[in-house]
């Protein structure tokens, strides 16, 4: 019997591939990673914007005042805070939200639709919205709270530095977890009832289905959306900007705010590019470890 030969693939056939990709991959490169080396490069520089004209190379000095800063250190904590706190709250409110929905009740289909209600409104909106809830003078928190006579007086929510970045936690956490709950819904109904069905014939309880099924069955998709909220909200400065703006004092300060501030308000694109840069590379090294840990979890 004689071999059959197969016939080369054409060249036009091989390079259709990346001609379809190509536009995908410039504008990726124009839009993300020009400007990522654009900061790496001009955070080597002394530049502060009213001296357009003067360009130095300093080479590490910016990240070596940055780490003599206290704001950093400052703003690094709350960043910590903002992400230890914020991600979890979505993931669990997101994740009870998903069970809820994913049982059967009258008007369901209403319900699931009116859930990606604060996922869908601008930030802009929702932090204005919030700002109103919290306020001390006339806010519906502070109202509800005085009728309840859980609280004596008003708090200032925003105006407190011990209670402003919880406020705003609070605030991002809402506005996050239909996120996790829809990504979290559609992984529970890809899960097959008949896994539940044979668990329960063999006597299993609520919580052990829940244990044995829904989380082992959820795993990749609470990786994937964890990992992406985690991205999002470390990057997250506009809820901040629009609530409080970084105040008061320093009290609600996260890294990528203070790159902002610095090279929005005091000019200097140098010293605000070394801030951000330090940030990308601590988020990264934070992600390859999740990656890491999380792959070994799932394998």
């Amino acid at each position: 019997m004689t071999a059959t030969t197969i016939p080369p693939v054409p060249l036009s056939r091989r390079v259709l591939p990346l001609v379809m990709l190509s536009p995908a991959v410039l504008v990726t490169l124009a839009i993300v990673f020009l400007p990522m080396a654009q900061a790496v490069w001009m955070s080597l520089h002394d530049y502060v914007l009213f001296r357009p004209k003067s360009f130095d190379f300093v080479g590490l000095k910016n990240f070596a005042t940055a780490l003599k800063d206290p704001v950093f250190w400052i703003s690094l904590r709350h960043t910590v805070l903002w992400i230890a706190i914020t991600v979890p709250a979505q993931m669990l409110l997101g994740l009870a939200t998903a069970l809820l929905l994913n049982q059967e009740f009258p008007w369901r289909g209403l319900a699931r639709a009116l859930v990606i209600i604060p996922w869908a409104l601008p930030s802009v909106v929702i932090a204005l919205m919030w700002v109103w809830i919290y306020d001390a003078n006339y806010g519906v928190l502070n109202e509800f709270l005085l009728r309840m006579d859980l609280i004596s007086t008003s708090i200032p929510w925003l105006a407190n530095p011990d209670t402003a970045l919880y406020a705003i936690i609070l605030t991002l956490t809402w506005q996050g977890f239909p996120f996790f709950a829809v990504m979290i819904l559609a992984g529970l109904q890809a899960i097959p009832r008949s896994y539940y069905e044979a668990a329960a014939i063999d006597g299993a309880s609520k919580w052990q289905q829940f244990r044995n099924i829904t989380l082992p069955g959820l795993a990749g998709v609470l990786m994937t959306a964890t990992l992406l909220r985690l991205i999002w909200v470390a990057n997250s400065i506009d809820v901040i900007f629009v609530m409080t703006g970084g105040g008061p004092g320093y009290s609600t300060y996260t890294l990528p705010l203070y790159a902002f501030i610095n090279a929005r308000t005091g000019l200097d694109y140098g010293y605000g590019s070394a801030l951000a840069v330090c940030f990308t590379l601590l988020l990264l090294g934070f992600v390859i470890l999740y990656l890491r840990r999380a792959g070994r979890n799932i394998g």
